[in-house]
């Protein structure tokens, strides 16, 4: 009975060993995670998945992007985009196990995936190293490379990568190239609520847009600022919203309909918003805003 729970033992750490070599082999060198802190990437593993796809359709891929630093970023932006995506960004260490596990929770009631619980440093790792594949590898590897950003860069050049890297339409990246496309002005110019509206967009920026579902898109960007102002960077009468955040309106990674092609993207109304609470620029200190 020993020698074989002996047995049974080693087998399952050869098993154990067996996984760790294949989720290592699939992973990034620590230096490169180390450059990071200098080197602004030409692409992503995102990237390259779009281009892939484009090519067995027998389209052209395209690549709009242009890299701002954050003090050429609306700070309106960034405050939707901490609201929507990342409340505690400052506050964890990469992986925001309360937000995973209100997550479950919804996705249970709700008897679907609707949302992962990613943080902004998750979303970055899965965006530069893995694209959107959903399997227990890659959410392994992105765990990892989770943890290597966040012991190696600031949490404000995790910011800046973000902001400039991540997906915004089909083939439009960073907050620049969005910003130009869907409202026609640089990122530093943003209103409140058109940051809102491409915050909104995160989840699945080729279905949830002003293009795809207007409608849609509205009421995205409705909750988006509903949660601008229960964090307190603007009024919380804004728009008209209640004590009630809408609802999510879209699952991430749904498949993309068609777009229209020539279709302009509609401009939201800007409501009005209250001045922000003083935050500190997060170009100059790595400190998270202060609660209202």
């Amino acid at each position: 009975m020993r020698r074989f729970a002996l047995r049974l033992l080693l087998a399952a750490l050869s098993a154990l060993a067996v996984l760790a070599s294949w989720v290592w082999a699939g992973l990034p060198s620590r230096s490169e995670i180390r450059s990071l802190a200098t080197r602004s990437p030409e692409r992503t593993r995102l990237m390259e998945q779009r281009a892939e796809e484009a090519r067995k359709k027998g389209l052209k891929p395209r690549v709009s992007q242009s890299w701002v630093p954050l003090s050429r970023v609306s700070r309106h932006l960034i405050h939707a985009v901490l609201s929507s995506e990342d409340q505690s960004f400052f506050g964890h260490g990469g992986v925001d196990w309360k937000a995973i596990e209100e997550s479950i929770e919804k996705n249970v009631e709700r008897g679907r995936f609707a949302r992962g619980g990613s943080t902004i440093t998750q979303q970055l790792a899965k965006n530069l190293y893995f694209g959107t594949s959903k399997t227990l590898g890659r959410k392994a590897r992105e765990l990892v490379v989770t943890r290597w950003l966040e012991a190696d860069l600031t949490k404000a050049r995790i910011l800046v990568l973000y902001l400039n890297l991540i997906e915004w339409g089909d083939g439009v990246y960073g907050c620049e190239a969005a910003a130009r496309h869907w409202y026609g002005k640089p990122a530093s110019a943003l209103s409140a609520t058109e940051a809102a509206g491409l915050a909104a967009m995160i989840p699945n920026p080729r279905r949830l847009n002003p293009r795809a579902s207007a409608a849609r898109h509205e009421r995205a960007t409705r909750r988006v600022l509903w949660l601008m102002g229960q964090a307190g960077y603007i009024g919380r009468d804004v728009a008209g919203l209640g004590a009630e955040p809408p609802p999510e309106p879209v699952s991430e990674d749904e498949e993309p309909p068609a777009e229209a092609p020539g279709v302009p993207a509609p401009a939201p109304s800007d409501a009005t918003p209250a001045p922000p609470p003083a935050t500190p620029d997060p170009d100059l200190r790595d400190t998270p805003p202060p609660t209202p």
